[in-house]
């Protein structure tokens, strides 16, 4: 499964953690695979089925 490098860039912001946004915005390609990033996803606190709305399988 896929998310948005957007979809978690906006949740980042939407808590206040503009810092951690701005590197995953520098970082990240443009879709993220949650398996791949899955420690990177944990560690953001980051669950990809909160992020379900824009996601693709």
């Amino acid at each position: 499964m896929t998310v948005s490098r957007h979809t978690i860039v906006a949740a980042l912001r939407r808590r206040g953690q503009h810092t951690r946004a701005d590197w995953v915005e520098r970082e990240l390609p443009a879709q993220v695979e949650t398996t791949r990033h899955a420690g990177l996803l944990a560690t953001l606190r980051l669950d990809p089925a909160e992020l379900d709305g824009s996601t693709t399988r």
